[in-house]
Order: C-alpha cells, then sequence, then structure tokens
C-alpha cells in the first residue's frame, strides 16, 4: 500500500509541473503579443510607401514611373540589407537592433513629405527600408526564443505585421489627407511606441541567458536546394504583391470615377485580407503539410488576380480581397519553411524570406510604372497573374520538412534539467516516513 506521504507527494509534484508549465506559456504569450504588436509597429511603414504613392502623384505631380521609383528606394536596399542582417544575427545576437530599426523606420517615412526634392524623397525612405530590413531577422530571431518554437505563435507574430500592412492606408490617409505633405512628421508615432514595446521582451529574455546568444536550437542538415525553390516561389509571390500594392489604388480610383477614397479602400482590403490570410494560412496547416496548403493557395490566387484585373464594378473589391487572403495563407508557412530547410542559419533565412525575396518584387515595380505609362494600367497588371501560377509549379516540387518541434527540444527540456536535485531533496527529507512505512510492511 502507498503511504499517506505517497499519495501526497504526486499532486504536489503536479501542481508544481503545471505551476511551471502555465508560466512558460504565460511568458510565451505575453510575449508575443508585444512582439506581434512591434512587428505592426515597423510593417505599417512598408504599407505607408505604397500607401503614399497617390499623395506624391497628386501633390508633387509624379509619373507612374517616378511613383514606383519610391517603392523601389523601399524594397531595394532591404534586398541587400536583410540578408546581411541575417547573417549576422546567426552569428551573434543584437537584440538592440528591434527598438533602434524601429524607429529608423518610422523616421524615414516621417521625413519622406518635408522636401520636394525627389532624390531626398528618395533617400528618406530607403533609410526607412533599411530600418526595416535590420528589424526582421533578429525580431525573427527573439520571436522564436520567446515562442519555444510554436508554429501558433510565430502565425501570430506574423499577423502583427499583416494587420500594420493593414493599417497604413488609414493611418497615412488620416494623416496626409487633412493637411498634405507636410504632416508625415506625425507618421514616426508607431515607431516610438514599437520601440517601447520590445524592450519587456529583450529584458526577460536576457534574464534567461539567450539576449546574447544566436543558436539555441537543435540544426539538422540544410536542405540548400529546396530552401532556393522556395525562395523563388516567394519573389514570384512578392511580385505581384508589390506590384499590387503599388497600383492597385490608382487602378481601382480610375475604374471607379476617380475616387480617391474607393482606392485607399482597396489597398485596405488588400492589407487586411492579408491578416485574416495568415490566421487562416496557420490553421489549414494544423490539418494539411505547409506545402501543400501554400501551394494550393498559389493556385486560388490566380483566379483571384485575373478578377481584380478583368471583371467589371463593386465585385473588384471581392477580388482584392480573395488575392489578399491566397497571397497570404502563404506566408507565415514560407517562413517556417525557410528555417526548417536551413535549420543551422534561422537568421538567414528569416533575411531571405521575410527581406530580400520580398524586397525583389519592389524591382518589378519601376517596369510596371513604365508599362501603365506606356499603355494602361491594366496592360501593365495582366502579366501579374501569371506570378502565382509560377509559385504553384514551384511548390509542387518541395517537400514537407521534419516537424519543428524536434529542433526546438532542447530549449523545451532545458528549465527542468535543475530540477532533480530539489526532487532529491525532498526525497531524502521524505526517506524517514518510507521507512517507517517499509517498517510497518515487514512488521
Amino acid at each position: 500500500m502507498p503511504s499517506p506521504d505517497e499519495h501526497d507527494r504526486v499532486p504536489r509534484n503536479r501542481t508544481r509541473t503545471d505551476s511551471r508549465t502555465d508560466s512558460r506559456t504565460g511568458f510565451r504569450n505575453r510575449s508575443i503579443t508585444l512582439l506581434s504588436i512591434g512587428h505592426a509597429c515597423v510593417d505599417v511603414y512598408q504599407g505607408a510607401v505604397a500607401s503614399l504613392v497617390p499623395f506624391f502623384v497628386a501633390e508633387r505631380a509624379y509619373t507612374y514611373a517616378a511613383a514606383s521609383g519610391i517603392v523601389l528606394a523601399a524594397s531595394l536596399l532591404s534586398s541587400v540589407a536583410q540578408p546581411v542582417f541575417g547573417i549576422l544575427t546567426d552569428r551573434r545576437a543584437m537584440p538592440w537592433l528591434l527598438p533602434v530599426s524601429t524607429v529608423l523606420g518610422g523616421l524615414g517615412i516621417a521625413a519622406s513629405g518635408l522636401t520636394g526634392s525627389y532624390g531626398l524623397t528618395l533617400a528618406f525612405v530607403a533609410v526607412s527600408g533599411i530600418g526595416v530590413a535590420a528589424y526582421h531577422p533578429e525580431s525573427a530571431r527573439v520571436a522564436r526564443l520567446a515562442s519555444g518554437g510554436s508554429h501558433s505563435a510565430m502565425a501570430w507574430f506574423s499577423l502583427g505585421g499583416n494587420l500594420g500592412f493593414a493599417a497604413a492606408p488609414l493611418m497615412v490617409t488620416a494623416v496626409v489627407a487633412t493637411g498634405g505633405l507636410r504632416l508625415t512628421p506625425l507618421l514616426v508615432l508607431p515607431a516610438l511606441a514599437g520601440s517601447v514595446l520590445c524592450l519587456p521582451v529583450l529584458r526577460a529574455l536576457a534574464r534567461d541567458g539567450h539576449g546574447g546568444s544566436g543558436g539555441t536550437f537543435a540544426a539538422g542538415p540544410d536542405d540548400r536546394r529546396s530552401f532556393v525553390k522556395l525562395s523563388l516561389a516567394v519573389v514570384c509571390r512578392s511580385i505581384v504583391f508589390v506590384g499590387l500594392s503599388t497600383f492597385v489604388a490608382l487602378y481601382v480610383k480610375e475604374r471607379m470615377g476617380g475616387s480617391t477614397a474607393a482606392g485607399t479602400a482597396a489597398l485596405f482590403v488588400l492589407y487586411l485580407g492579408g491578416a485574416v490570410g495568415s490566421v487562416l494560412g496557420g490553421s489549414l496547416a494544423g490539418r494539411w503539410d505547409r506545402v501543400t496548403v501554400a501551394g494550393s493557395s498559389y493556385l486560388v490566387s490566380v483566379f483571384a488576380v485575373a478578377g481584380i484585373v478583368f471583371v467589371p464594378g463593386p465585385a473588384v473589391y471581392a477580388f482584392v480581397a480573395l488575392t489578399s487572403i491566397g497571397l497570404y495563407v502563404p506566408f507565415s508557412l514560407q517562413v517556417t519553411l525557410g528555417q526548417d530547410y536551413l535549420p543551422s542559419r534561422v537568421g538567414t533565412a528569416s533575411g531571405i524570406t521575410l527581406g530580400l525575396t520580398v524586397s525583389i518584387g519592389g524591382l518589378a515595380g519601376p517596369l510596371v510604372g513604365r508599362l501603365a505609362d506606356a499603355t494602361s494600367l491594366r496592360t501593365a497588371l495582366t502579366p501579374l497573374i501569371v506570378m502565382p501560377v509560377l509559385s504553384w509549379l514551384l511548390f509542387r516540387s518541395l517537400p514537407e520538412p521534419a516537424a519543428p518541434q524536434a529542433a526546438v527540444t532542447p530549449p523545451a527540456v532545458a528549465p527542468p534539467t535543475v530540477t532533480p536535485p530539489s526532487r532529491a531533496a525532498r526525497g531524502a527529507r521524505s526517506a524517514p516516513a518510507d521507512d517507517r512505512g517499509s517498517s510497518r510492511n515487514s512488521s
């Protein structure tokens, strides 16, 4: 018969374990919430670039090609800088980059409306692009640490960026439409908030000994061939998304009788649908593998983009929403796929899938703009229909990598490794009771 002491000890041990689990879960949820909001405060500036384009065209009489060049300025340096920051964070953690890069991203956009010089406008937008580039690789590393490798937590982190994109047209329109480009300094406020929100997470990770560690997860073999295919698929996705985010407001405005509000609403729908797509992607990946979900989503996007270009009337908003969902269902899945294809280079993988491949899409913007200047916006947007077809074809040849939980096992079990001495101590303290029980049994 077990002694009463043994009965008492089991619930107490279970309670202590549950308490530790609840504490870790609470920390993860709080950290991911703060990081997600901070992510929104950074990505609002990526969306702000495209949102400012109609105001640059109206107030400064920029051509389509000149306007798309502004988007290019934000993307060009990001495309180079983001993988570099990824490589650096693989070698050494740089948590200070989160607040600094957030402020830098906001300052660039805030200053872009203060000068009539096209060259200075490009320079300020490029500064913002560098800030955004510096943020993403390190924030992905920090989010991975704070989430314990949870896919759902990483999806919520990605959702914050999507919501930032969605808020950009509303924020820019609310500020600039009331007083013109001279009010762009007010756009720095989200950056100031985001730089503060990340500080509690960084301090907590530093206390746990993760603040200065770049690689904390077990690394399996890299699948570089699959990672290259994935990167090409993300490039194709980026081309169609950047092309639409740059010109969909102007295109819908043109088709809906010259209403600026109609164009702004289309851009808002395009960005807001990304939030829906990210959540939906995480849910679908729980039933099917990530490669299947992402590939199927790109196939849906083919018909959705065609609807934007060719279907007349208010129905265009439905196709904008479907396109956004279709392009964003794979978004967070591609980030974790990239990390799983290159488990030994998580920062580099994040820098490429979140940065380089996305930024390369901005390089196609001026080509779309030049074609629109020479022909029409409809003609210029038509080639974008092909891009999700190419992404779908590339995903058909990708394997589903091993479950990421295996890569994060060491951090998950690391905290309990310090508990055996305390259990031994408790066992030593209970030994007399056990001995007395044994004596009673033997008698």
